[in-house]
């Protein structure tokens, strides 16, 4: 029976964990052993009785959590001290930044563990199980309209009130993929009035259709300006100084 570790998330600021409960009954249950640090889910909101409830073993340590492990499972890179208690051909499943984190992947090579870098799965439809940047995205357009209906510290939607009618907020999303297309859906069910832009044609029917005003340079070059592959284009600097413009 292969054993899958979870442990702690250490990097300042990191709040998720890679392994919720209602994971860990799916992985038992397709015939995996699961073992947790102890507290690795405490920021993210779920206690060691979680996933103690859920048929994981709990140790006390991260150490002791890979000690036996087939696979580790975490949300960002493993630290040092865990890739150094990996056994020689253990595999690490985790957002490993491979372009800006060298250093961890000489770490995992040095070890002999297998990396899977899960930023790198293919976005096919076969794979969006696994897709962690859409997934990740996505919260992070609603995150940035909370944010920002925060610092705004006004009322977002149009209030009329006895002592006068306030105006709906203006909110303007510049980029409109995953995270921007949730950042629409949010305002505008915040209250806020939506305004959006993007270079890619594309993008101005799903902004429309989530209530918001599409904004762009619609000239020739905007025409095409996305790739086969639905990502956008590098616009020339000419495109550019008509975007600030506007």
């Amino acid at each position: 029976m292969a054993v899958i570790a979870v442990t702690k998330e250490r990097r300042a600021g990191e709040t998720r964990v890679a392994t919720v409960p209602e994971t860990v009954k799916k992985l038992i249950g397709a015939g995996f052993s699961v073992v947790v640090e102890s507290g690795a889910g405490v920021a993210a909101s779920y206690p060691d009785a979680d996933y103690q409830a859920a048929g994981a073993t709990i140790a006390k340590t991260a150490k002791d959590a890979i000690a036996k492990a087939d696979i580790l499972f975490k949300v960002r890179g493993p630290e040092p001290d865990e890739i150094k208690a990996l056994k020689p051909g253990a595999v690490v499943a985790a957002s490993l930044n491979p372009y800006m984190d060298r250093a961890t992947l000489d770490a995992l090579a040095k070890q002999g563990a297998t990396a899977f870098a899960m930023e790198f799965v293919p976005r096919i439809t076969r794979a969006q199980v696994m897709d962690v940047l859409s997934s990740q995205a996505n919260l992070a357009g609603y995150r940035a309209v909370i944010e920002a209906a925060e610092a705004y510290g006004k009322a977002m939607p149009m209030m009329m009130t006895a002592a006068g009618t306030v105006a709906a907020a203006k909110v303007f999303v510049m980029g409109v993929g995953v995270a921007g297309l949730q950042a629409i859906a949010t305002a505008r069910r915040l209250g806020a009035v939506v305004t959006a832009t993007d270079v890619r044609p594309a993008t101005k029917e799903q902004v429309e259709s989530l209530g918001a005003k599409f904004l762009a340079v619609e000239d020739e070059e905007f025409k095409n300006a996305q790739t086969a592959g639905g990502y956008a284009k590098e616009m020339s600097k000419e495109y550019q100084a008509k975007q600030a413009e506007l």
